[in-house]
């Protein structure tokens, strides 16, 4: 028997059709120069050859009344790759509007809960000799963070290795969620009185630490934000099924320019920059708070001690939307993160992982119970940021140009923001309720903006252009 911890089981409660769980990843692929004009449908049908043996993509939800109260996995004896693997075409001229439209339309589609939880669409059509690969998940199976290991995993740095199809085909251990088999009822008890006095000891220090941190709550640097200060804007208000997804990348190059002419991270610089571009845009809406909007920030911590365990927590951070100094924006931004992380860092693993449930639970009791438009929002925004690698990686002989994240929504919280450092550059997956967020892909447009004036107000040396081994182009996706 497979449960699903917590966390995850959290994500399959909270499945609906206006608010489905899954997350995905947009590849785009640039052609081998030498690719022959057969090559996509070839490469569609070596994919769809491939045998599906690599969790989670082999498994399922067990059907049944009680494991839809206790949600576990178990492995799919029979599974359709027609079902999960598809093949589409963009219409000409194969934009990034007309990109931007299809992964609108896919990620709002959600996934039928009695198959193995994924998909993976192979998009040809893209302009310049370009395709691209949409890969899907539901969130309980994948995070952000084991799908950037399964890509790695996946993709070469070595443009003439024949890799594999997909994530799907690749057999590695599986995530560690079941009770070993050959464990008596002694070694069952010890080890749940073991489990027990460690959360046990978790919960006291999490406790003593929050009130640390709320004792700290009206210093600017630092401290948990009273709810009462976090405005409510039009990111908080109640999704609807349909979703609208923008792209935006700028270079790594330049944001290391300007946190090191300002002593901060490149962190700081990737939300002060989309702080920037959110301040314009509500600006533009007229809903503009004189209050700084707070975002949903997930970090992974070092392991103390060289220990094994989940070192992936969140905490709420002010974006500076209320100041209009680019470079004091970033300042306050920095304060906040530095004094923060560093107060989490201290707490042990099972404080963390209490810490991630307790910070779940809210959202998820107000979308079950649709008490969300009454309670006070927690953020207004969710910011990730992860690394995806350093090198440019291949897909049988096919660079890979980009990857930008397509994250979830919640009732409440209607705009996700999902940075990645790839290669040389940083991009940026938006995904916004359609319906109330108008013109998403503004916000897209202004993050280059934002970087401009960040870059200006610092005095930051702009890096000298250099030939690019890739096509960069400056439009975000539109839906």
């Amino acid at each position: 028997m497979n449960l699903l911890n917590p966390l995850d089981a959290s994500f399959v409660r909270m499945e609906s059709k206006r608010t489905p769980m899954h997350v995905a990843g947009l590849m785009i692929f640039q052609l081998p120069d030498d690719a022959p004009p057969d090559y996509l449908s070839e490469l569609f049908a070596y994919m769809r050859s491939r045998p599906v043996i690599n969790p989670p993509y082999n498994w399922r939800l067990k059907p049944g009344r009680r494991a839809r109260l206790m949600p576990q996995w178990e492995e799919a004896r029979e599974i359709d790759i027609d079902y999960h693997l598809r093949h589409s075409a963009l219409p000409h001229p194969g934009g990034e509007r007309e990109l931007g439209v299809l992964i609108s339309r896919l990620h709002s589609i959600p996934m039928d809960m009695t198959k193995p939880l994924w998909e993976c669409h192979l998009i040809e059509g893209l302009e310049n000799r370009r395709f691209a690969v949409y890969q899907k998940a539901h969130h309980s199976a994948v995070d952000g963070f084991s799908a950037i290991k399964m890509m790695n995993n996946w993709l070469s740095d070595d443009p003439h290795e024949a890799t594999d199809a997909g994530p799907w085909s690749l057999p590695q251990p599986a995530r560690k969620t079941s009770v070993p088999k050959n464990v008596n009822a002694n070694d069952m008890v010890k080890n749940a009185l073991t489990i027990s006095g460690k959360n046990l000891q978790g919960s006291l220090k999490l406790v003593k630490k929050m009130r640390e941190m709320a004792r700290t709550a009206d210093n600017p640097h630092g401290g948990l934000p009273n709810l009462l200060d976090i405005p409510r804007t039009i990111f908080n208000g109640r999704i609807t099924k349909h979703r609208r997804v923008a792209t935006q990348w700028i270079e790594m190059e330049r944001a290391r320019a300007i946190s090191k002419a300002a002593g901060t991270t490149v962190n700081d610089v990737c939300l002060a920059v989309l702080g920037g571009a959110l301040r314009r845009y509500l600006d533009e809406q007229g809903a503009l708070p004189d209050k700084t909007l707070y975002a949903s920030v997930p970090i992974g911590l070092p392991h103390l001690n060289d220990k094994p365990g989940n070192r992936v927590v969140g905490f709420v951070c002010p974006m500076g939307t209320h100041l209009s100094n680019p470079a004091e924006r970033l300042s306050y931004i920095n304060a906040t993160t530095s004094d923060t992380k560093a107060k989490m860092a201290s707490l042990p693993n099972e404080a963390l992982n209490q810490y991630s449930v307790i910070g779940i639970g809210p959202m998820m009791l107000g979308q079950m119970t649709g008490l969300s438009q009454k309670l006070p929002p927690m953020f207004n925004v969710t910011v990730s940021n992860v690394i995806a690698a350093k090198k440019p990686l291949y897909f049988r002989g096919s660079q890979m140009e980009a990857i930008y994240p397509v994250s979830l929504l919640f009732d409440g919280h209607t705009l996700n923001v999902t940075i990645v450092g790839y290669a040389d550059r940083i991009l940026f997956g938006i995904v916004g309720c359609r319906d109330t967020i108008p013109n998403l892909q503004r916000i897209a447009v202004y993050v280059r903006d934002a970087l401009d004036d960040l870059q200006s107000a610092v005095e930051a040396p702009k890096p000298r252009r250099k030939t690019a081994s890739v096509r960069k182009k400056k439009t975000a996706a539109k839906a």
